[in-house]
């Protein structure tokens, strides 16, 4: 089995997945978005140059390893 992430850009599509998974063709689930990553989309559309996540994630791991390291 494989999984694919899709971004349906035709209404008419989803109809054709929907029929789809009535035949028991595919399983259609839903993926939760995180909390995290719905606020650094909601901050990244108001700034001009926003820092990726990958970015962030660097950043974090800085802060941590260094918090781990005085202990």
């Amino acid at each position: 089995m494989e999984a694919y992430k899709l971004e349906i850009l035709d209404p008419k599509a989803l109809k054709l997945i929907k029929g789809m998974q009535d035949l028991n063709l595919i399983r259609v689930t839903k993926e939760p978005v995180s909390s995290v990553q719905l606020y650094l989309n909601k901050m990244r559309k108001n700034a001009s140059n926003a820092p990726s996540l990958d970015e962030i994630t660097s950043i974090v791991e800085k802060v941590r390893s260094k918090r781990f390291t005085n202990k």
